[in-house]
């Protein structure tokens, strides 16, 4: 039974693959030279199916590859929808069309495209995702299942006049940060001078003008971008020769500003954090990241904090980290293909559960509330309980029981004596409770700062870090104290790939600070970096080397108003308990009088009963005179007011227990 349910579930679940067809170009690579033409298949296999239809859409990168002519003859589509068009400003190409009967085949011919090459660099020919392939089924069953996509690569014509080399851009297909450019060229016949120009076209047709006859020109703060530098030579013998085209990538700017996100929070119990953080690069684009956790407290324990470690290491979003207690500056690093670094840093706080809760501004207000309302309870608890004494003390009855006590002594003044024993009071209460890549260099050039903790407080560690152009360099990093005048230095030495950082082992005071940097290799001194100014924030109050912070003071303060509350809370309960006891106390007391009452009551009623006997004798022997009959109906009266002051429905004691 188990084998045939997974049977039939397998014939649910797995896809049907005898419906696949297949898409794709070819070929699906090669290199092709810049301003030549070449030419990509379409080509479509059915998997052994019939289709009948087809919508086919491609993109292409427009700047680099555009198309000339797509052909439409000796194609397996029989009836054009729309004629195959192209848009060589979106980078797309739709074919729409229908085959008659259908069709099955393994290598059907969909159209040839003719492309030109326009740019270096590489480009893909890809299916869209709106792409479909549809049977002979008469259902418009879309039967497309793979599409296979060509990567094609575009260089520069091989060089046909002088050679040309750059020391600041040597190779045609990297990027580079440097926005100032030097190039060389040399020529095996001798020549009478070179004409020459630089311009953002591949391949360019130079006029017959002599622009100098040097062999190297230098171009300076050029813009972001791709640039080609076209040359050709005038011979001694007044023919020019052919041209040679370079090409230069330049990037200047870091990649867009971004920001990390900390998942579950930047402010957390939980010692597993996911980074996560994305961003991108105009020209040369995103090459890779890298992170690092700096913790900002002066003892950390690494065997704890896993996350944490002395250089940058590349990662990938989302990176997950471990950490320990404690504060700590997350910085990702995004690199662009060209060198150039953005970086953006991100506070996190591993709390443990109490100081979490404790240090939030939620629960801070909370307990003042808390404290407010026992406060006022606790009043009013003091009130009832003073008034519960004084009542005792003076034998203060309820009006409804003096009520009842007068009219018990005006019968009694009519019917006979009664001595009533009362006692007085009650009582309700309610009970409250309540409870946070450096290229080698001949000079020595200063070191570049990259990585510096600009939002930090007089509570946190301070750090800096950067790049050397060569490996094993001491940095020497100066601060100093604007406030004071005081200057310190410390020293850092890069490591094989030029990384370099400094983490300072205690805090600062706070205040305004100035740093720069300067590379030291032996005898040989960088001139000073530029300056950078810091400021130390005050979150902590200092007491010579000692320091109290102010997230510290407000946990005392927090536990202090915990304490008044329980103080509190114990205090007014221990009113309410010795209130309860006089309560049941009073309340027996009060029942008792109630007793008492009805008690006399009953006496009465016994007495007008006899007198109402002796009354219907002397009825049943003679009339009664007016004044006898008065007397009846008086007694009858008072009778039943008696039953009446008997009956428990009278005696409302509840909102005095």
């Amino acid at each position: 039974m188990r084998l045939k349910l997974l049977f039939l579930l397998g014939i649910f679940i797995l896809p049907n693959t005898a419906s696949a067809a297949n898409l794709s170009v070819s070929p699906t690579s090669g290199t092709f030279s810049v301003g030549s033409s070449f030419q990509v298949q379409i080509l479509l296999d059915t998997e052994e199916q019939m289709v009948n239809a087809l919508d086919v859409r491609l993109r292409f990168p427009p700047d680099i590859m555009q198309v000339i002519t797509p052909t439409a003859g000796q194609s397996i589509v029989g009836i054009w929808t729309s004629p195959p068009r192209f848009d060589n400003q979106t980078g797309e190409i739709v074919f729409q069309g229908g085959i008659p009967e259908g069709i099955n085949v393994s290598r059907g011919l969909v159209s040839n495209i003719t492309f030109r090459a326009r740019g270096t660099g590489q480009a893909s020919f890809r299916f869209g995702d709106a792409s479909r392939v549809f049977l002979n089924d008469g259902k418009g069953t879309d039967a497309l299942n793979y599409t296979q996509s060509g990567l094609y690569r575009f260089v520069l014509p091989p060089p046909e006049g002088p050679l040309v080399v750059s020391e600041t851009h040597s190779d045609q297909t990297r990027w580079y940060a440097s926005s100032d450019v030097l190039l060389r060229w040399q020529n095996l016949i001798p020549t009478s001078g070179y004409s020459f120009v630089l311009n953002e076209t591949p391949v360019f047709n130079l006029d017959n003008i002599v622009n100098g006859t040097g062999n190297s020109v230098t171009y300076k703060d050029l813009k972001s971008g791709t640039y080609y530098f076209h040359i050709k030579a005038l011979g001694k013998s007044g023919v020019w020769g052919g041209t040679t085209h370079f090409a230069i990538n330049i990037d200047t700017e870091p990649p867009a500003d971004f920001s990390v996100e900390v998942k579950p929070s930047a402010r957390t119990t939980n010692k597993n954090l996911f980074l996560y953080f994305s961003t991108t690069d105009t020209h040369s684009g995103l090459d890779y990241y890298e992170y690092n956790v700096i913790p900002l407290s002066p003892k950390y324990f690494v065997e704890k904090a896993n996350g944490y470690q002395t250089f940058f290491v590349e990662t990938d979003s989302p990176e997950v980290v471990e950490l320990g207690l404690g504060k700590y500056d997350v910085i990702v690093r995004a690199y662009d293909k060209a060198g150039n670094i953005r970086e953006s840093v991100k506070q996190v706080r591993i709390m443990t559960p109490f100081i979490f809760y404790a240090t939030s501004k939620l629960a801070a207000l909370l307990l003042i509330v808390l404290i407010l309302v026992l406060f006022l309870y606790h009043r009013k608890i003091q009130k009832w309980y003073k008034e519960l004494e004084n009542r005792r003390e003076h034998k203060v009855l309820p009006d409804d029981i003096k009520n009842k006590i007068e009219e018990l002594k005006s019968y009694r003044e009519k019917y006979g004596k009664l001595s009533v024993f009362v006692g007085v009071f009650l009582l309700s209460f309610f009970l409250f409770s309540g409870t946070t890549i450096a290229e080698e260099s001949i000079t020595l050039t200063p070191p570049l700062v990259s990585t510096v903790s600009r939002n930090i407080s007089n509570e946190d560690i301070f750090y800096i870090g950067g790049k050397t152009e060569n490996s094993g360099i001491d940095v020497f990093i100066y601060i100093q104290n604007l406030r004071t005048g005081e200057t310190r230095n410390f020293i850092a030495t890069s490591d094989n790939k030029g990384d370099w950082f400094y983490r300072h082992s205690d805090f600062l005071s706070s205040g305004e600070y100035l740093l720069w940097t300067q590379a030291v290799l032996g005898n040989l001194t960088s001139p000073p970096g530029p300056q950078v100014t810091v400021n130390v924030r005050q979150t902590a109050l200092q007491f010579g080397s000692n320091r109290l912070s102010f997230e510290t003071l407000y946990l005392i303060g927090f536990i202090l108003l915990f304490i008044v509350l329980v103080v509190l809370s114990l205090w007014t309960g221990s009113i309410v308990s010795r209130g309860r006891k006089k309560h049941l106390a009073l309340t027996k007391e009060i029942k008792e009088a109630e007793e008492s009452v009805r008690m006399g009551f009953a006496v009465l009623k016994r007495g007008i009963e006899a007198e109402l006997s002796v009354i219907h004798k002397v009825k049943l022997n003679k009339n009664l005179s007016e004044e006898e009959r008065q007397k009846e109906e008086q007694l009858l009266k008072d009778l039943s007011e008696m039953e009446r002051y008997i009956g428990k429905e009278v005696w409302d004691m509840e909102k005095y227990v």
